[in-house]
């Protein structure tokens, strides 16, 4: 997947059956899918893929156990079978986690434990392991560090764990190798319109500060919380779809809470769950559920957000967590589905929502990550029907994910599944390339050498944020990493020394967001 490559694709192709605005998990699911029906496709990312919501995920493919608590018996049921397919699917990003719920009494021991039965039993054929209560001696084996007073035992149960923006990734990659163009940093600034119905769209690649105009026969928006802008701008639309939700997560040391397993605590102050999961050698800690007016590109954590967190937290552990000790935290905002009459973003559902306007555009808002395949079906369908399009089944249940492999690797290139042995060739051509760009992480100058001609990485961000998560796991490291990554830029990708150094000056600015500093 290369950027030059993609972009003479586009300039050979005089009109696209579906243009896609969005690069998150909506609109990379529906490019994959719309492609491997093979639909021409052309999906535009006004920043990288992923750059939003899609990265700043708790990292679980799950069915939502508290959605199960709510009554919402379909969404859960469609999500468990999601979390299955994609295991299958992606089984080099996403992989099957153990968690426990401790209980401090009898009663709730029995009552989670029947919830969480019905949960795995609602998996059916695709269930990940099975539940099972557990004593107070087990539940210190698997997690030491939970909070010993009145602990009476627990309940181990297994849902799914992923690097989103690693999947996002691939999915831009799969749909490319589907036949569909897709093009970051370009953003989408008007609309072509004949006889009150869109036939394409404006967009400027950012890169090169240069226009362009792409047709189609339909146009989807799949740009999550930005929705609404995207929908104004179409023009003659004044209605609000979008309920913006952001949460946030800290990442501290592992030492904090040991164990491979997760923790779920069943209820917070607000009536949510709560996780903490191992995540990269680090402990993730989310998330909240705060509503939001004000939809940023880069939200920032709140301090009684933060503060929500240490103190639910702290209620099951024995460790005691200081603002000092987190390594990075970061917001993501959910485009929740906007409820009539509801304000309270904690019970409004993750379903999605599909609209197709008179002036054909398809509209798709809410969902979360896990069901991102089942939403992008529904969403083709539609589209493919408001485009006038032959109608072709969806393919994707069963489709490999780029990167699917049966290579066992138990170092940190695993994560790359059949990629990985295209970043060990570059080390053994030039072996400098597999120095490490930071003396505490395994990630080495031949990942960014890899990324920049194979994944489309345009500047450091890219690469610390979301081809790799250094941004995500230590911030303070991050920022020491960057001016080796900004040297491989010069040596690789053939940009100046100008533009990198305003490069690395500009992601120095926005790696102090993911410190603390509340």
């Amino acid at each position: 997947m290369n950027r030059k490559e993609q972009l003479d694709q586009f300039s050979a192709q005089e009109a696209y059956d579906m243009i896609i605005i969005g690069g998150g998990a909506t609109g990379l699911g529906c490019a994959v899918d719309a492609a491997s029906r093979g639909y021409s496709t052309l999906l535009l990312e006004k920043f990288d893929f992923a750059k939003g919501t899609s990265s700043r995920a708790t990292k679980l493919i799950h069915g939502g156990v508290r959605y199960l608590a709510q009554g919402n018996i379909r969404l859960v049921r469609e999500a468990l079978l999601e979390r299955g397919r994609l295991l299958k699917n992606a089984p080099h990003v996403c992989h099957t986690l153990s968690f426990v719920v401790p209980a401090y009494s009898l009663w709730r021991k029995y009552y989670y434990g029947i919830g969480l039965w019905v949960y795995e039993f609602m998996s059916g054929k695709l269930s990940l392991g099975k539940t099972s209560l557990l004593n107070r001696k087990k539940v210190l084996e698997l997690l030491p560090d939970v909070a010993h007073k009145n602990l009476k035992g627990g309940i181990q149960y297994y849902d799914g764990q992923f690097d989103d923006s690693r999947l996002a990734i691939n999915l831009a990659t799969t749909a490319v190798e589907q036949g569909a163009t897709v093009l970051n940093y370009c953003g989408v600034r008007g609309f072509i319109q004949e006889n009150e119905k869109i036939t394409g769209v404006e967009f400027n690649d950012s890169i090169h500060n240069k226009s362009y105009q792409a047709t189609a026969r339909v146009v989807i928006n799949a740009t999550g919380v930005f929705a609404d802008e995207v929908l104004q701008m179409a023009g003659g639309h004044k209605e609000e779809t979008i309920a913006p939700s952001q949460g946030i997560h800290l990442v501290v040391d592992k030492k904090f809470f040991k164990g491979e397993a997760g923790l779920m605590i069943p209820k917070t102050d607000d009536g949510r769950v709560l996780f903490a999961i191992p995540w990269y050698d680090k402990l993730l800690l989310g998330t909240t559920d705060t509503p939001v007016e004000n939809v940023d590109t880069e939200p920032r954590p709140l301090k009684e957000e933060v503060d929500f967190i240490l103190r639910n937290f702290k209620q099951y552990s024995e460790a005691d967590i200081s603002y000092k000790d987190v390594k990075a935290t970061f917001a993501g905002l959910r485009p929740l589905a906007k409820v009539k009459g509801e304000s309270k973003t904690a019970v409004m559902p993750r379903d999605h929502v599909i609209k197709v306007y008179p002036n054909n555009l398809v509209h798709i808002t809410g969902g979360k990550w896990t069901t991102y395949r089942s939403m992008a079906e529904h969403c083709i369908n539609k589209a493919a029907e408001a485009g006038q399009l032959p109608d072709v089944t969806c393919k994707t249940k069963k489709l490999a994910i780029h990167g699917k492999s049966t290579i066992n690797s138990d170092d940190h290139f695993a994560i790359y599944g059949s990629d990985a042995e295209k970043i060990k060739a570059l080390i053994k051509a030039n072996p400098e390339l597999g120095e490490k760009l930071h003396e505490d992480f395994p990630y080495t100058k031949a990942e960014v050498v890899f990324f920049i001609r194979e994944e489309m990485a345009t500047c450091i961000e890219d690469v610390l944020a979301r081809r790799v998560r250094l941004l995500f796991l230590d911030a303070k490291a991050a920022i020491e990493a960057a001016p080796g990554v900004a040297e491989i830029f010069k040596t690789h990708a053939g940009i100046n020394e100008s533009l990198v150094n305003n490069d690395l000056e500009q992601f120095n600015k926005l790696a102090q967001g993911y410190l603390l500093h509340i």
